[in-house]
């Protein structure tokens, strides 16, 4: 396992910005399908999730990575999926054949890599544009520190209303990582239970110094 992460990871001579969507067509295509995608396994059994979503950090990154590839039939049905919505692909570049190949994350000022944990992703694969939820836009992160915890990071993803169902929302949608030894699953509340949750510390509002803020990712940051 650890040879086959060593593998994945190496220097990359392309700057951050050469990931950066320059064409506002492909951001919003791009936002629309990571949306669709980490949604789409709010619906899937725990059994049925891809191997690598195991996590919260896992669950961004196969929404991220699969929001970048050539959508079509064969993809949809190696993913599982019943059928292709009607948002365009990305047309600058798809995944695998990004400015650095397979590597999609950063994980340092001049290396990129398949990997990266909730941390890396926030520090360096994104941008924090807000402290509270109210210029959170679909596909924007929101950011747990919990401290004290073995895990401390945490993230979910904004979705605003559903694409997969005839609801209003806004949810968001995150994995809960294991729970006492058990895979654990992916669920998506309503924003406005998150806001009461029983728990302060998991509530996104400025002044909670649990949250982080909303973050969006860097390569549809203008």
């Amino acid at each position: 396992m650890w040879a086959a992460l060593v593998l994945s990871v190496a220097a990359a001579p392309a700057a951050a910005s050469s990931h950066l969507l320059t064409d506002p067509a492909d951001r919003d295509a791009f936002r629309r399908w990571f949306t669709f995608l980490s949604e789409s396994l709010f619906f899937r059994d725990t059994a049925a999730l891809p191997r690598d979503v195991g996590d919260c950090a896992g669950l961004v990154r196969f929404a991220y990575r699969e929001a970048l590839r050539k959508h079509d039939g064969r993809w949809a049905a190696d993913l599982g999926l019943p059928e292709v919505p009607p948002i365009p692909t990305v047309r600058q570049y798809n995944f695998p054949f990004t400015p650095t190949k397979s590597l999609l994350f950063r994980i340092s000022p001049g290396a990129w890599a398949e990997f990266a944990d909730a941390r890396t992703l926030m520090q360096l694969n994104a941008r924090r544009v807000s402290a509270g939820m109210g210029r959170a836009q679909p596909g924007d992160i929101l950011f747990y520190y919990h401290v004290g915890q073995e895990s401390p990071y945490h993230l979910m993803v904004y979705l605003a209303d559903s694409m997969l169902e005839k609801k209003a929302g806004p949810f968001v949608v995150y994995h809960t990582g294991p729970i006492d030894g058990k895979p654990g699953e992916v669920r998506r509340p309503a924003l406005a239970e998150l806001m009461k949750h029983s728990e302060p510390r998991w509530r996104p509002v400025e002044g909670n110094p649990s949250f982080r803020g909303v973050y969006r990712w860097n390569l549809i940051s203008q």
